[in-house]
């Protein structure tokens, strides 16, 4: 049986807030816990941020009676830049992924560029969908 090989997802947000305040807000458990991986329905209920290289990450959200777990591993950060992590989700799948933020100052505040390394071709709208909710909820977060 053939698996297709993975695909790189792309997403692309404007932010009005300066490269500093997006950038830190991924590493910062009280603002990260209240966007990234969280859902509408779920409840964030344990956030663990080791923020240096090397370190590692895991948020869990509580979606109905059922923990989603989501974790891992940072490779690069570079304030308020460039922010590079390993991705794994394992109630879905055990296979690692990488994720890399490029942060570049815009006029009225920055332009952040995600890039989702090595996701399966059946899930790559859903998780450029995942990824705009994601960064919706960064900008509410923000206040932006």
């Amino acid at each position: 049986m053939h698996t297709p090989s993975p695909v790189t997802v792309h997403v692309k947000r404007h932010f009005a807030a300066s490269p500093e305040r997006v950038f830190d807000a991924w590493l910062d458990p009280d603002s990260a816990g209240q966007w990234l991986f969280a859902t509408v329905s779920g409840r964030m209920v344990r956030v663990d941020i080791d923020a240096r290289i090397g370190g590692k990450f895991v948020f869990v959200d509580l979606r109905g009676d059922e923990e989603v777990g989501h974790a891992g591993e940072y490779l690069a950060i570079e304030r308020p830049r460039h922010l590079a992590f390993t991705f794994v989700v394992d109630k879905y799948s055990s296979d690692s992924t990488r994720v890399t933020v490029d942060i570049a100052p815009a006029e009225g505040g920055c332009e952040l560029s995600l890039s989702h390394e090595g996701v399966y071709p059946d899930y790559a709208s859903r998780t450029e969908a995942g990824w705009r909710g994601i960064l919706d909820g960064l900008a509410t977060t923000l206040g932006v």
